[in-house]
C-alpha cells in the first residue's frame, strides 16, 4: 500500500532532515520531487498543483520553530498537506436517530461491492449492531448466493426474494423485515454494471427513494487509479454519494485514487479494504494514512488491532500472571495465537514508527521465516505435557529429547526457546507494571 509513493517522498524528505540549514532553493527542489512523485503515483494534476502550492506558501520564508530543524518543519507541512488532501478528519457513518439505519452500497462490477457489503456488516456487528444484508442484485449470476454465503460465514441475516423479483420491491420489503426483527442497520447490496449508464442510475434512484438511506456508499477499486476517481465523481454528481469505500488498497503501490478522490469529488473516504479476509476493512483515518505514507508508522491502528485481538478479561488474566510470576508456556502460546489474529507479521511491523521503510532491506523470505519460526515454537509447546507447559523447570534432558522427537526439532532448539521464553517473561513483566507518575508507559497490553 503506497509503497512506491512512500519510497519516493521518503527519500526526498530524508535528505532534508539530514541538513542543518535549508535555503529556499533546497525547499523548492524538494517540492519539485514531491510533485513528480505524486504525478507518478497517478494523482491528478490539479490536485498535485494545489497540494504543492499550499506547502510552498507555508514552508518558504516562514520563521522556523525553535524546537524543529528546517527539514523537520518541511516534513510537518508535507504531512499536514497530505492529511488535508485526504479529508482532514475521519468521516464516520451517519446513523439514523430512529432505527434502522439504511446504507445503500453502490458500485460497478469488479469493485468488490458484495464482499465489501459483508465486510461492513461484520464491522458493524463487532460494534454491537444487528445488521441485515439485503440482496437486490438480481442480474449478476450467483450474486444472491454470494451474499448468502457471506452472511452464513459471518452469522449475519440475509434478506432476498430470488432473482425474479424487482430490486426496488426487495429493498422495500427488507425494510419491513428489519423493523419486525429488530435489525438496526440495513445494508442494501445493489446491482453493479460494467459501466455507468442511465438504466443503472434510474434503478439506484428508485431504490434510494424507496428506502431513504442515511448513507450512500460508493465502492471503487483503488487499483484503477484515475478511473476510480472519475467513477466516483460521476456517481457523486448524479446520486449525491455520502462516502467512498476504496477496495484493494493493499495492492495499490501508487495510491493515486486515495489521494485524489476526496479533493475531486468532495465525498469523504469512509472505509478502505486492505486484504481479502472478511475482517480486512478499516475505517479511513487521513492522519494515520499520512503517517504511513511518510514512513512514520501508525501506532493507533496497531493499538486497535491489539485491543481487538485480546479481550479485556484475557488481558487482566495475563497481567495477574505476570505480576505473580505464574506466566507459563501455555500462556505464551495463547499470546502467540492472539498476535496471529492481528494479521501477518509484515503488515504489523509496517505500523511501527521507523520500521516500515526498513522492511524492504530485509533479506528475501525474512518475514516468511519469522512466521515459520512461530509455527515451530507452537509445535514444540504442543509436544509438551500440560505439566511441562505449566512448569518448564521440569524439562530435564530425557523430557527434552522426547519433545524434540515429537515436534521434529533438535534439543538445542528447545533450549533456545526456553531461553527466549525467560527473557520475554522478564520484558513482559516490566511492561505490565503501571507507569510511574510523569513517566511514559504502554497504553495497551502487548499480545505477545
Amino acid at each position: 500500500m503506497f509503497e512506491s509513493l512512500s519510497d519516493k517522498i521518503g527519500s526526498v524528505l530524508k535528505r532534508l532532515r539530514n541538513r542543518g540549514k535549508l535555503t529556499e532553493e533546497d525547499v523548492m527542489e524538494a517540492l519539485r520531487e514531491v510533485r513528480r512523485a505524486l504525478l507518478e503515483a497517478d494523482v491528478s494534476l490539479p490536485v498535485v498543483k494545489e497540494f504543492v502550492d499550499g506547502i510552498k506558501k507555508k514552508a518558504v520564508g516562514e520563521e522556523l520553530w525553535k524546537s524543529l530543524t528546517p527539514g523537520q518543519l518541511v516534513v510537518k507541512h508535507v504531512r499536514d498537506g497530505l492529511v488535508e488532501l485526504m479529508g482532514g478528519e475521519t468521516a464516520r457513518l451517519h446513523m439514523a436517530t430512529t432505527p434502522p439505519t439504511v446504507i445503500l452500497m453502490m458500485g460497478l462490477h469488479g469493485a468488490g461491492k458484495t464482499t465489501t457489503t459483508g465486510k461492513l456488516g461484520l464491522h458493524l456487528k463487532n460494534q454491537g449492531h444487528r445488521p441485515l444484508l439485503v440482496a437486490t442484485d438480481v442480474y449478476r449470476p450467483a450474486a444472491i448466493q454470494q451474499l448468502q454465503v457471506l452472511g452464513k460465514q459471518l452469522d449475519i441475516s440475509v434478506f432476498e426474494m430470488g432473482s425474479g423479483a424487482n430490486p426496488v420491491e426487495i429493498a422495500s420489503e427488507a425494510m419491513k423485515y428489519a423493523r419486525q426483527h429488530a435489525h438496526d442497520v440495513v445494508l442494501v447490496d445493489t446491482a453493479g454494471r460494467l459501466h455507468i449508464d442511465e438504466e443503472l442510475m434510474a434503478e439506484l434512484r428508485a431504490t434510494h427513494d424507496a428506502v431513504q438511506p442515511q448513507e450512500k456508499l460508493l465502492v471503487v477499486d483503488a487499483m484503477t487509479g484515475q478511473d476510480a476517481v472519475n467513477i466516483a465523481k460521476t456517481f457523486t454528481e448524479q446520486l449525491g454519494v455520502t462516502g467512498i469505500v476504496l477496495t484493494k488498497l493493499d495492492g495499490d503501490a501508487r495510491g493515486g485514487a486515495a489521494l485524489s478522490v476526496r479533493q475531486v469529488t468532495g465525498s469523504p473516504i469512509k472505509f478502505i479494504g486492505v486484504g481479502e479476509k472478511l475482517g480486512a476493512l478499516e475505517p479511513f483515518h487521513p492522519d494515520r494514512m499520512a503517517g504511513r505514507i511518510l514512513g512514520m508508522g501508525d501506532v493507533l491502528s496497531l493499538i486497535e488491532k491489539a485491543e481487538a485481538a485480546m479481550d479485556e478479561d484475557t488481558a487482566e488474566k495475563l497481567e495477574k500472571k505476570l505480576r505473580d510470576a505464574s506466566f507459563n508456556l501455555e500462556d505464551f502460546l495463547e499470546q502467540m495465537r492472539q498476535m496471529k489474529k492481528m494479521g501477518p507479521m509484515g503488515d504489523l511491523l509496517k505500523l511501527v514508527p521507523g520500521l516500515g521503510g526498513q522492511l524492504k532491506n530485509l533479506p528475501a523470505g525474512a518475514m516468511e521465516q519469522g512466521e515459520g519460526e512461530m509455527k515451530r515454537i507452537e509445535a514444540i509447546i504442543l509436544s509438551m505435557t500440560p505439566r511441562e507447559r505449566r512448569n518448564p523447570d521440569v524439562l530435564n534432558a530425557s523430557r527434552k529429547r522426547r519433545v524434540a522427537r515429537g515436534s521434529g526439532v533438535e534439543v538445542s532448539d528447545i533450549n533456545q526457546l526456553l531461553k527466549k521464553f525467560e527473557m520475554i517473561k522478564k520484558i513482559m513483566k516490566t511492561f505490565s507494571k503501571p507507569p510511574k507518575r510523569g513517566k511514559g508507559g504502554f497504553p495497551f497490553k502487548l499480545p505477545f
